[in-house]
């Protein structure tokens, strides 16, 4: 299979997910219920994604410097609100704790 078979494949697989909900409802607006459940999808998603990178090594769980350096960040978030302290300091303890 060609990379451009697969690409074409991909998008037209995605065009069909993305154009199933509108066709399905035909115009109907969402119940109250699923607009909620959707809105909270996206941070759900998310912490799932950060969880997954965070305590995982490839193959198995591992907590490490990198976990200690999201920590440290969260910790600078919550603190100061300031993402250039948080990204900075998970950045210096990260590399501290690799080099030790």
């Amino acid at each position: 299979m060609s990379a451009t078979t697969l690409i074409v494949g991909c998008a037209v697989v995605t065009f069909a997910i993305k154009a199933a909900g509108p066709v399905a409802l035909g115009g109907r607006p969402l119940p109250g219920w699923f607009s909620r459940v959707v809105t909270l999808l996206a941070p759900a998603l998310l912490a799932a994604l950060v969880a997954t990178h965070v305590f995982a090594d490839g193959h198995r769980l591992q907590v490490g410097a990198h976990t200690v350096g999201v920590a440290v960040a969260g910790i600078v978030m919550w603190r100061t609100r300031s993402l250039t302290w948080c990204v900075l300091t998970a950045a210096v303890v990260t590399a501290v704790l690799r080099l030790a």
